[in-house]
C-alpha cells in the first residue's frame, strides 16, 4: 500500500504543504519514500528498471509506476546541461521492429521504426601500460524524422559546441552545411566504434530491459539512457542529481504524458 505524501507546515501561512509541491512529483499520490526508491533504482540498477519491476518492488498499480518512471526520465534531462566538445563520433540508427523487403535508412517509413541521431565524446588518455587509448564520454541521443543535412545540422548545433572535430561515415547528410561551425573528419566506410557500441547498448537494453518501446515515448526512454551511460561510473551521484533535477521541474499530468 502506498502512502499518503507526508508533508510540513508552512511557518508564514500554516498551510501544509507537501514536500514535493512545485516538483516532477508534484499531486501524484505516492508518498516521498516511494519516489526516492523509484529514483534510486532507476538511476544505480545497472539495466536500468521497467514499469513491471517498479510495479513488484514498491508494490502499487502498473499504471502508477509507469507515471512515476515517465515523471522521472522527464527529470532527467537538465536545462542547464552543457553541450559535446572535443573529439565527436556522430552517426544515427535504426530502433524498432522488424521491416520486411527493407534495409538501410529506407526502414524508417515503416511504423514501427524510429530513424535515432546519436553523438559521443571520445576522450583520449594513457592506458595501465603507457600506451595511447580513447574511452567514450558523454552522448547525446535523439529521434528524427529523416537523415538530412537540415536535422543532423540542427542536431549537431543543440547537442555539440561550435568548433569541436565530427567524425562521420560518407553519408551525405552530413554536408558542408550541415557542418558549417564544425572541424569534420570523414571516414567513408569506416565504422565509429563508439558510437555504434553506444547503439548496441541502448537497443539491447530496449528490448532486453523494455521489450520494445512505442515510437511515441522512445525520446524519454532516449533521455533516461543517456541520463545514466553519462554517469554510468558515479551511480550514488546519479541518484542524487536525479532529485536536483525532479525538484526544478515542473508537474505533469497524466495526460500530459498520453498514457495509452
Amino acid at each position: 500500500m502506498i502512502n499518503e505524501p507526508f508533508g510540513y507546515e508552512c511557518p508564514g501561512c500554516g498551510r501544509r504543504t507537501s514536500p514535493t509541491a512545485g516538483t516532477a512529483m508534484h499531486r501524484s499520490h505516492v508518498g516521498i519514500q516511494e519516489w526516492f526508491w523509484a529514483a534510486y533504482l532507476v538511476a544505480t540498477h545497472t539495466p536500468g528498471f521497467s514499469a513491471k519491476q517498479l510495479e513488484r518492488q514498491i508494490g502499487c498499480a502498473y499504471r502508477t509506476a509507469w507515471f512515476m518512471l515517465h515523471r522521472l526520465r522527464r527529470a532527467m534531462v537538465s536545462d542547464a546541461r552543457s553541450p559535446l566538445e572535443g573529439n565527436i563520433e556522430a552517426d544515427e540508427t535504426i530502433v524498432g521492429g522488424p521491416v520486411k523487403g527493407k534495409r538501410g535508412r529506407g526502414v524508417t517509413a515503416a511504423a514501427t521504426k524510429t530513424l535515432v541521431f546519436g553523438a559521443v565524446e571520445v576522450m583520449s588518455y594513457t592506458d595501465k601500460h603507457g600506451k595511447a587509448a580513447e574511452r567514450a564520454n558523454r552522448i547525446r541521443l535523439a529521434i528524427a524524422g529523416k537523415a538530412d543535412e537540415e536535422s543532423i545540422g540542427q542536431f549537431l548545433t543543440q547537442n555539440v559546441a561550435a568548433g569541436s572535430t565530427i567524425g562521420t561515415d560518407g553519408w551525405k547528410g552530413y554536408s558542408k552545411t550541415a557542418l558549417a561551425n564544425y572541424r569534420h573528419r570523414q571516414s567513408p566506410g569506416a565504422r565509429a566504434a563508439h558510437i555504434h557500441r553506444a547503439f548496441g547498448n541502448l537497443k539491447t537494453w530496449l528490448n532486453g530491459t523494455h521489450h520494445g518501446v512505442d515510437p511515441k515515448y522512445l525520446q524519454t526512454y532516449l533521455d533516461e539512457f543517456v541520463f545514466r551511460f553519462n554517469r554510468r561510473k558515479t551511480p550514488m551521484a546519479a541518484f542524487q542529481t536525479l532529485l536536483g533535477i525532479a525538484t526544478c521541474k515542473s508537474p505533469q499530468t497524466l495526460t500530459d504524458l498520453k498514457e495509452p
